[in-house]
């Protein structure tokens, strides 16, 4: 296994540390049938889970729901997350690109190394998918997606002034123009039934 070098680390770790707590609050159309949307809630997501000092800390963001006036459909306000994942889409696309590079069992280790938990039954999933061409660009001997490295580079540059959503959208490639959709095929209920379990696994010991 190549070493992971120590700038790397710093960088990945700094760019999901400083999505902690940003909000994703728009949402121009009903994505099911384009009708006008009002604000329903804010819901907590999963954006990474990550190692501080040894121990993991989940990195959140909050999303916005809204109802739909003329289908009555709980949707999402827009978010890096592509359908039916619960890790945010750099995470996904790195994943993927390690997957591509080496085994498994090996992408979790380097991942661990990069200070990122994700099980190896969570990567084999990810990899098995098709989430379309992935933007990406070879660093330190290593593939890497260029959405995790444009969130570096933000989160270096942004001078401490606080991360507004549109911003990550822009960094992370959202909307993607031939990529998977953030709004995945799953109803609005079954969405919602999905991420209360995620919830409940979070809070569990």
């Amino acid at each position: 296994m190549l070493p992971i070098p120590p700038m790397l680390v710093d960088l990945v770790g700094n760019a999901l540390a400083s999505m902690d707590g940003v909000i994703f609050a728009d949402l121009a159309a009903c994505p099911s049938c384009r009708g006008q949307v009002i604000g329903h809630d804010m819901r907590a997501k999963r954006f990474a889970v990550i190692l501080d000092q040894g121990k993991e800390h989940t990195i959140r963001v909050f999303v916005k729901r809204f109802y739909c006036q003329d289908c009555n459909a709980l949707c999402y306000a827009d978010a890096p997350f592509y359908p039916d994942t619960r890790l945010a889409s750099p995470i996904v696309d790195l994943c993927i690109l390690l997957s591509q590079q080496m085994p498994f069992n090996q992408v979790a280790q380097h991942l661990l190394a990069m200070g990122i938990v994700v099980d190896r039954g969570t990567i084999r999933n990810y990899a098995s998918r098709d989430f379309g061409a992935i933007p990406a660009t070879n660093l330190f001997g290593f593939l890497l997606p260029l959405p995790l490295l444009n969130l570096a580079t933000f989160a270096l540059s942004r001078e401490g002034r606080p991360i507004v959503g549109a911003e990550v959208l822009a960094a992370c490639g959202f909307p993607p123009a031939n990529r998977a959709p953030p709004h995945g095929r799953a109803t609005p209920k079954e969405r919602d039934q999905r991420d209360e379990q995620e919830e409940k696994e979070e809070r569990e010991p």
